[in-house]
């Protein structure tokens, strides 16, 4: 792969730098004025060809064009340069140096290794003109040079624009100091200057205060104004730095250096890119309001910058309006849909432009295109979280449609991806299809989880804990702990989806009201949740403990307890008391104080007629005054959507008067209530 100059880079002169008194710079005689003016022709008629060109507007013509361009702009080059360096031609020799590095940075998003020798080369020519030695400088130690040794008028303004395009080419590689160290020299600025923009930008001050030599009417032609260059270096500059202190948290220097990039001079894309990030900022700042004003503007000057839309839809989370976030899903969406437009690498207008020169890894995830699977799954997602199942349900299907269809739905999993696993987002299609009373549609659905995970998952899955295992990776919440191997991460994540796609069922069986195939179901349930056993060198863990150990065991820890819940209530249905007691009271162990366990329990005993028992554990509970579970939930790590339908408080029948007459029997029998 070819690698980018760096600004520390040895210069080589190779096979093209002759020093002078070598024998070849000895035979061969300058240019002469014919020869010159025939150079001088052939570059202005290259450089007046392409600019005629610009009507074409950007494509794949344009692309050939500047193609054919730079092939004979170096062809050209190759011709002035086969002869000693002399002051007489330099200027032409710089200019068109100058046009052919233009094609290479624009054609390769920056300047590469080979071109960077020839930029290099061309600086050693210019001190080999004037007599001075350039071996073995870098390319800062040769610009140095060159500027301060180099006096002849003629030279100025080649020499001023072809450093412009260095500073391009080291603002792209993010050499920011180097790019500053540039523009001194070309400012002739011996100390910093007074702040640009809040208080702190040197660069942006040098770049503002450097006097772009005047070209004379006989110069030789160029393909980019240097004029050009110092307003798209000024406003990539302060687009960069802005990014930079985005990125760092530095919001109120971010804020001004977007601001003032909003300012310069760039595409409207760019613009609209700038928009996006100010808004970004000023969400960040506590600002949404603000932050909506720029993002409505960014797509006001671009309808197709979508990571505006984007992030819009969080902001109006953030405040609430659900309605309005919907709606900009919605709209996001329905753009994903409509093929993308093939990115134009060569704009006839500018060579060089912002787009080249600020890539960052912050600006290309901020503005990385949405897959639509990834819009739509939020769409269910928060159709789901604010109790609008109806819609919920309408985007799950779509999005299972899409994901049946093939590759080219699916999303490729990274930190960025909205889109959860997909297991997880078939389930809580069953989770809304449940809560929307389409119960066979919710057990045709986690069928389909059944089915694929059935050789998935072992046998018996024993996950042996080392001692440094008891907690998350600092920093990432629900990264895996240290010492378990990613296979057996991956048939524990198995397990749970299997075990909460049978829970899922025994649910929507109960709901039509078939008993025996809800306990088949719960029963499937907690036999997958035996598979798991998770061991330290000291002994077996508990529950608890094993929920402390991985999020995923959590997990597995609330499917058992709801597990064991619906299928003491359905043996309550079918009048199997005793059988409904042994599940209540295991559910009890799985969570201790769980209030849904409780209930149930108190229930059955009483139903049995073991009062004394009833009344023990009605005491306890008091005593203890356990939290509600839903505080419970808050204070650690949420559950997943698929099973928050399962969490919801139980309203259990005779909970009013089972209490009275706990407290009749207290009072009987001489305890207190």
């Amino acid at each position: 792969m070819a690698q980018r100059l760096h600004p520390r880079g040895r210069a080589r002169s190779g096979e093209r730098s002759r020093p002078r008194g070598s024998k070849r710079a000895r035979r061969e005689a300058p240019a002469g004025a014919g020869s010159l003016r025939a150079w001088t022709e052939e570059n202005d008629g290259l450089a007046g060809g392409w600019r005629a060109s610009r009507s074409s507007g950007p494509g794949r013509a344009a692309q050939q064009a500047a193609r054919r361009c730079r092939l004979a702009f170096d062809s050209l080059l190759r011709k002035i340069q086969g002869l000693p360096a002399a002051l007489p031609s330099l200027s032409l020799e710089l200019t068109v140096l100058y046009n052919s590095l233009l094609f290479a940075v624009s054609e390769s998003d920056g300047l590469v290794e080979g071109e960077a020798e020839r930029l290099n080369h061309g600086l050693i020519r210019v001190l080999e003109a004037c007599g001075v030695s350039g071996q073995d400088l870098s390319t800062e130690e040769l610009w140095q040079k060159v500027l301060q040794d180099v006096t002849t008028e003629e030279l100025c303004a080649p020499l001023h624009r072809l450093g412009a395009l260095q500073g391009a080419v080291w603002l792209a590689a993010n050499c920011l100091g180097s790019v500053t160290g540039l523009f001194r020299l070309l400012s002739d600025t011996k100390g910093p200057l007074p702040s640009a923009h809040g208080g702190e930008n040197e660069l942006l001050a040098l770049l503002k205060a450097w006097s772009v030599p005047v070209e004379g009417d006989t110069s030789p032609l160029v393909v980019q104004s240097t004029k050009d260059l110092k307003e798209i270096l000024w406003t990539s500059a302060a687009f960069l730095q802005g990014l930079q202190g985005l990125e760092a948290g530095n919001l109120p220097a971010a804020l001004s250096l977007l601001q003032a990039a909003a300012s310069g001079f760039c595409s409207k894309r760019v613009l609209a890119q700038i928009y996006t990030c100010i808004g970004c900022c000023t969400q960040q700042m506590g600002k949404p309001q603000t932050a909506l004003q720029h993002l409505k503007r960014a797509l006001q000057v671009d309808f197709q910058c979508l990571s505006a839309l984007s992030q819009a839809a969080l902001v109006y989370r953030q405040l609430g309006e659900t309605d309005a976030e919907l709606e900009a899903l919605a709209l996001l969406y329905k753009a994903l849909e409509t093929p993308a437009q093939e990115a134009v690498s060569i704009d006839p207008c500018f060579l060089i432009r912002t787009e080249l020169l600020v890539h960052t890894p912050a600006l290309a995830s901020m503005f990385s295109r949405s897959h639509p699977s990834e819009v739509k799954y939020l769409l269910a997602q928060r159709c789901l979280q604010a109790g609008r199942v109806g819609e919920a349900v309408e985007h799950y299907l779509d999005l299972l449609a899409l994901l049946q269809e093939g590759p080219q739905h699916q999303v490729p999993l990274h930190g960025r991806s909205a889109l959860p696993r997909i297991p997880e987002v078939f389930l809580e299609a069953a989770s809304a299809l449940e809560q929307l009373g389409r119960y066979q549609d919710a057990i045709a659905v986690c069928e389909e989880i059944i089915s694929r995970t059935d050789d998935l998952i072992p046998e018996t899955l024993r996950i042996e804990l080392d001692s440094g295992a008891g907690g998350e990776v600092p920093g990432r919440a629900g990264s895996p702990s240290p010492g378990i191997p990613p296979q057996q991460k991956e048939s524990l994540r198995c397990i749970v989806w299997r075990a909460a796609a049978y829970l899922h069922q025994g649910r929507a069986w109960t709901k039509l009201g078939e008993s025996k195939e809800a306990i088949t179901r719960f029963t499937r349930c907690l036999n997958v949740l035996l598979r798991v056993q998770l061991v330290s060198a000291a002994s077996i863990h508990s529950g608890e403990e094993m929920a402390e150990a991985l999020p995923e065991a959590k997990v597995l820890q609330k499917i058992r307890l709801l597990a064991l819940l619906g299928r003491g209530s359905q043996f309550q249905e079918l009048g199997r008391d005793k059988e409904a007691l042994m599940n209540f009271q295991h559910s009890l162990q799985v969570c201790p104080g769980d209030p849904a366990a409780t209930s149930y329990l108190l229930q059955v005993l009483w139903k049995l007629n073991r009062r004394q028992e009833a009344a023990a554990l009605w005491q306890k509970v008091h005593a203890d005054a356990a939290p509600a579970d839903g505080q419970q939930e808050a204070a650690g790590r949420p559950y997943p959507l698929y099973l928050v339908s399962c969490l919801k408080p139980v309203n259990l029948p005779h909970d009013e008067s089972l209490a009275r007459n706990l407290q009749d029997y207290l009072r009987t029998s001489g305890q207190d209530p």
